[in-house]
C-alpha cells in the first residue's frame, strides 16, 4: 500500500475521535444525494421523454406523404397511391412499411349525445401493433381486402362522452363541401382504446378505409396520406430528406416533428430541466466536499508541519488527503448510486408515483435507465469533483512546519 493511502486510511478510520467525523458523514451524505438525484432525474427524464415520442409516432406514424396543395383542413385531396409511388418508397433504405390512410370528420350522434371527430379510415395492411396494449375493452376491427366492415375502434374518452360500450352502434353523419345533405353511416364499436394523449384520444377512432372512398367517391388505391413507419426513430429527419426529394413534384413528405412541433419543442425543454438539476447537485456537493477537506486539514495542522519536519514534500501531503477526498466521493458514490438505482428499478417494476395522465400523458412516472447513463454520471461528476478539491489542497503549501507543530 502507497504511504500517501496508507496514512489517508488511518485519518479516516480515526475521524470518530475528531471534530471533522460529523462533517465526513455530511459530505458522504452529500454526494450521496446528488448522485441518486442525478441518476433519478436522467431517468426520469428520458423515459418521460421516449414514452410520450413513441405514443405520438406509434398513433401519428414517423413521416407521412400527402398531396402537396393540402390546406389546414381535413378534406384533403385524393393521393394516388400507385406501384410507381409504392417503389419509391420501398427503394428508400430505413423504411419498413408504408400504408394508406383517409382522415374524415364526422358527427356522431348517440341518443341524447352529439359529439364531433375525426374518422381514420384504415386498411387491411394497416399496422395495429401500437394498440394492442392500448385496448382498454373489445378488440382490433377485422379489416380485409374484400369485404367491407362496421366495426369501428372509439377511445375511452369518445366512448364515455358519447356512453357507448362494445357492441353498440355508432350512427355517423358526414358532410362535405359539395353535397347538400349528410350522408349516415352505421357502425358498430368493436373496441376502446386509451393512449394517454388527449389530444389525439377525444378526437380519432379507427374505421375500414373503404366507407371513406366510398364516401369521398375515391377509387380503391386513392387516400389522404401515406404513413411511413422506419426502422429506427433517430433517422427520421435523413430519410423523409431522401424521401422527399424522391417524390413527384405534387406530393411532400413531412416528419412527426414537423407535424406536431410543441409537443417535441416542450419535450426538448426537458433537457434543460436536468442541466440544471446536474449542476446544482455537483455544486452543492462539491462546495460541501471543498469544505469538509478544508476542515479536515485545517484540523490536522499540526500533523501536516510533523511530516514536512521529517521531509514528505507537498506533492506527498496533497497524494494523502486527495486520497482521503476520494475514499469520501467513493463512499458517497456507493450509496449514491444504490439509491438511485433502487428506486429506478422499483418505480419501473412497481410504478409507485403515479402521475394525472391528462396533465403528463402517462399514468406513472416513467424510468429509462441505461448502464451508459449510469456510467456518465459517475465518471463525470468524479472529474467534476476531483478538479474542484484541487482548490483546498493548495493550503498545504502555505503551512510552515516551525508555525504548525505544537508542543504540549
Amino acid at each position: 500500500m502507497r504511504l500517501a493511502s496508507y496514512i489517508a486510511s488511518r485519518i479516516f478510520s480515526n475521524s470518530n475521535q475528531h471534530l471533522s467525523s460529523p462533517i465526513i458523514r455530511i459530505a458522504v451524505l452529500s454526494v450521496a444525494t446528488g448522485i441518486a438525484v442525478m441518476i433519478i432525474s436522467i431517468a426520469i427524464v428520458v423515459g418521460f421523454k421516449n414514452q410520450i415520442r413513441d405514443k405520438v409516432i406509434g398513433f401519428i406514424a414517423p413521416i407521412k406523404v400527402e398531396v402537396l396543395d393540402n390546406n389546414a383542413s381535413l378534406e384533403s385531396k385524393p393521393l394516388t397511391y400507385s406501384p410507381d409511388l409504392k417503389d419509391i418508397i420501398d427503394q428508400i433504405e430505413g423504411i419498413s412499411h408504408a400504408q394508406g390512410v383517409i382522415f374524415k370528420p364526422t358527427l356522431v350522434k348517440t341518443g341524447d349525445q352529439i359529439q364531433g371527430i375525426v374518422l381514420k379510415g384504415v386498411g387491411s395492411d394497416y399496422d395495429w401493433k401500437y394498440f394492442e396494449d392500448k385496448l382498454v375493452k373489445g378488440e382490433i376491427p377485422d379489416i380485409q381486402d374484400t369485404t367491407k366492415t362496421d366495426q369501428v375502434l372509439i377511445s375511452k374518452k369518445i366512448a364515455s362522452k358519447l356512453l357507448l360500450k362494445v357492441g353498440d352502434p355508432m350512427r355517423c353523419w358526414f358532410v362535405s363541401s359539395d353535397q347538400t345533405q349528410a350522408r349516415g353511416r352505421k357502425l358498430f364499436v368493436s373496441g376502446i382504446y386509451e393512449t394517454g394523449l388527449l389530444e389525439f384520444d377525444q378526437v380519432y377512432a379507427f374505421a375500414d378505409v373503404k366507407h371513406l372512398q366510398k364516401l369521398n367517391n375515391w377509387s380503391d388505391n386513392q387516400y389522404s396520406t401515406i404513413e411511413v413507419l422506419i426502422n429506427n426513430i433517430k433517422d427520421a429527419g435523413i430519410i423523409n430528406d431522401r424521401l422527399y426529394n424522391e417524390l413527384p413534384v405534387d406530393l411532400v413528405s413531412k416528419t412527426v416533428r414537423e407535424q406536431f412541433p410543441q409537443i417535441f419543442d416542450w419535450l426538448d425543454l426537458q433537457d434543460m430541466n436536468v442541466i440544471i438539476i446536474i449542476v446544482l447537485m455537483i455544486l452543492v456537493s462539491g462546495i460541501t466536499m471543498i469544505g469538509t477537506l478544508l476542515i479536515i486539514i485545517l484540523e490536522r495542522t499540526s500533523m501536516i508541519g510533523l511530516l514536512k519536519a521529517l521531509g514528505a514534500t507537498n506533492h506527498l501531503i496533497r497524494s494523502i488527503f486527495h486520497s482521503l477526498s476520494l475514499s469520501i466521493l467513493l463512499r458517497g458514490l456507493v450509496i449514491g448510486n444504490l439509491v438511485g438505482i433502487g428506486f429506478c428499478i422499483l418505480q419501473s417494476k412497481f410504478g409507485i408515483i403515479k402521475l394525472p395522465t391528462d396533465s403528463y400523458y402517462l399514468s406513472e412516472v416513467p424510468i429509462d435507465l441505461t448502464f451508459w447513463q449510469i456510467l456518465s454520471v459517475n465518471v463525470g461528476t468524479l472529474i467534476l469533483w476531483a478538479i474542484m478539491l484541487y482548490i483546498p489542497v493548495t493550503i498545504i503549501n502555505r503551512i510552515n512546519p516551525s508555525k504548525s507543530i505544537r508542543f504540549d
